[in-house]
This record gives C-alpha cells, sequence and structure tokens, in this order.
C-alpha cells in the first residue's frame, strides 16, 4: 500500500522499554503477519482497533498554518508502547499497524514550488495525494469489523477518515448509505469554504460530497469563527457548534451537557470521533486561559466513546505546540486519552 510503513515485531519491542517484573503495552500489541498482505492481515487478526499514524503537517500549511503537526505520531508511541498492560487494559485487542509517510512530498513541495502562493496550491493539491492513499486503508479497516485509531497530522485527515469508514461500513452492512456522523472537540470549526483541500474544511468536503449526515463541533472560540462559517453552520440543520465561550464563560450549559448534547445530535449513526489538540490553546499543556484543558480531553473521549457508535476515533494537531519541548509529556498525554477510549469501550 503506497506510502504505508507497516511495524513488525521487533520495531515495535525496539520502542518499549522492557523491565523484569512487568509487562508493557508493546510486549502484547498485536502486528500483521505479513507487511505485504495488509488487507489480509488486518481481515485475520483477532484485534478490534487498529492503530494508525499519519505523521504529517501539509495540510496545516495547506490551511496557512505553521508546521510540526507531523511529530504527534512518534512522541504517541513511545509512550503508548511503554504504559503497563494490566486490567485496566492488557493490549491484546490492539494492532498497531504503521504509520503513512508522505515526507517526500514536503521535499518536493519545498524544493520546486516558490512563492506563498505557489506553495500554497502545491500543498493543497498534496492534499489529494494523502486522501487518496488513507480512504482505502481506512475502508479496509472498517469492513472488517474494526476500529482504526489514528493519531497525527492536521485535520484534513477527518476527510479520508469519514469517507472511509462511511464506505467501509457500508460495505459490511452495518449503515443503507455510506454515510456517517462526526463529533468534534477542536478549538475551530474544520468547517471552512471550499476552496482547495486543507486541515480547515474537511467536514465541509465530507458533507458536500455526502459521506457527513451530521456534524456536531464543541469548543470552537467564537474570536477565530469566520462570519461566513457561522452562518452556514446555524442555517444548515445537519450541522451544530458549541462554543468555548457558552460553556465556561456563559456557563449556558456544563462541559458534560455539552458532550451530551453532542452525542445526542448524532446518535442515529455511527459517528467519528474527533479530537484536535488545539483546543488546548496555544499554551499547551495545563488549564490555559483560552483553551479547554486535558481532563475534559480525557472525559469527552471517555463519555462520547462510551454513549456512541464509534466508526473511528482521530487525534490531530496542535502538536508544535505541545510537543516543541516538552515531547514526552506531549506523548503521554495522547497515550493517556487514547487509553481512556479504549477501556471506555472495553
Amino acid at each position: 500500500m503506497q506510502h504505508l510503513h507497516v511495524y513488525r515485531k521487533q520495531d515495535i519491542l525496539g520502542l518499549t522499554r522492557i523491565r523484569q517484573f512487568e509487562t508493557k503495552l508493546g510486549e502484547r500489541v498485536l502486528v500483521v503477519a505479513d507487511p505485504g498482505d495488509v488487507a489480509g492481515g488486518i481481515e485475520r487478526s483477532e484485534a478490534e482497533y487498529v492503530l494508525i499514524g499519519i505523521p504529517e503537517d501539509i495540510g496545516v500549511r495547506a490551511n496557512e498554518g505553521r508546521g510540526g503537526s507531523g511529530t504527534a505520531w512518534p512522541c504517541f508511541l513511545k509512550s503508548f508502547l511503554n504504559e503497563q498492560s494490566n486490567d485496566f487494559l492488557t493490549g491484546e485487542s490492539i494492532l498497531v499497524l504503521g504509520y503513512f509517510d508522505f515526507s517526500e512530498l514536503d521535499r518536493l513541495i519545498e524544493a520546486n514550488a516558490f512563492g506563498h502562493e505557489e506553495k500554497l496550491d502545491a500543498y493543497r493539491h498534496a492534499v489529494h495525494t494523502i486522501d487518496e492513499a488513507v480512504e482505502p486503508l481506512i475502508k479496509i479497516v472498517t469492513a472488517a469489523g474494526k476500529i482504526p485509531i489514528v493519531v497525527g497530522g492536521g485535520h484534513n485527515n477527518a476527510y479520508p477518515l469519514i469517507k472511509g469508514a462511511a464506505k467501509g461500513l457500508h460495505k459490511a452492512g452495518l449503515i443503507h448509505l455510506p454515510q456517517i456522523n462526526a463529533v468534534n472537540l477542536d478549538a475551530h470549526s474544520g468547517f471552512r469554504p471550499v476552496e482547495g483541500r486543507h486541515s480547515g474544511n474537511a467536514f465541509r468536503y465530507a458533507e458536500e460530497d455526502g459521506f457527513l449526515e451530521k456534524y456536531c463541533a464543541i469548543g470552537v472560540h467564537e474570536n477565530d469563527l469566520p462570519q461566513n462559517v457561522w452562518l452556514d453552520i446555524t442555517n444548515n440543520p445537519f450541522v451544530d457548534l458549541i462554543t468555548y465561550e457558552d460553556i465556561l464563560v456563559l456557563e449556558k450549559r456544563n462541559f458534560t451537557q455539552a458532550v451530551a448534547h453532542a452525542t445526542g445530535f448524532t446518535e442515529d449513526n455511527y459517528i467519528g470521533l474527533e479530537l484536535d489538540l488545539d483546543v488546548f490553546g496555544p499554551t499547551g499543556m495545563g488549564m490555559p486561559p483560552t483553551g479547554l484543558g486535558p481532563l475534559q480531553a480525557r472525559q469527552y473521549v471517555t463519555f462520547a466513546a462510551t454513549d456512541s457508535r464509534i466508526a473511528y476515533f482521530h487525534i490531530c494537531e496542535g502538536i508544535f505546540s505541545l510537543c516543541h519541548g516538552q515531547s514526552e509529556a506531549a506523548g503521554q498525554l495522547m497515550a493517556t486519552i487514547v487509553s481512556d477510549f479504549l477501556k471506555a469501550r472495553e
């Protein structure tokens, strides 16, 4: 499968710190037996979850943002594999498949595109290449009755996740139409206009292409919400939004009520569960004045994973602020949130 680097067991153990009298997740997780037969390996595996990395920031750059989201996957994986395997989470239900490598695309753009507009066009064109690589794999995973857990990259990847999961669940006979819902904890709407693919409009593309039925975003910052996007959302009965200010400033509803509203709004179908780490705000790991905190992210994932039919789980973005100088802490946070998701599902 193009751009996909598949892990072998020795790759996983090489990242795992083996310690006497302890068992780590890295010692328990599964891999595909034959890297040359990814589809067959996924279908034959007894795992319920398939862990996939997308370490890229092409979609963020295509949205005129800062790069760095490509650092998420290695930060996360090392921490996750070194969590304890115990009665709370053993690890045998997880297949660590591998990660997509789009670094060559990035190098080609940097070497051959000149000027802001030319680079912007090149990055937006490259996002289509990412879409075309990611979607078929997600379709394979969901058609096999398993849940993809995807870490890293820009929020542009929500589009191929939605599209691939919708097609896979439809192929498996679990939904009548190739169409799912999505819930997103995010400082931004992800619903910018169709202007070329990038990290800010994945949900808009998914809706316009017919693969996204209902969508609810939680925690969006009012100061970052373009008026045209806000009007499009308020005029669309299938899209809903709860702002950060409504929850924590005006206290129209508490955080748990906001999540319950989102899961209730989308309960008629499978959902893509989305967490954009820029919801923590620019100051990163603590409880920042302009963002939600790690505790709320953990509660959101646990509540939604328990209360919804999950098509996939996706953690993305925000890592340029989290990993810069504190990659171990960022990796631990992401690993903890993925563990919360798995425990909630179990």
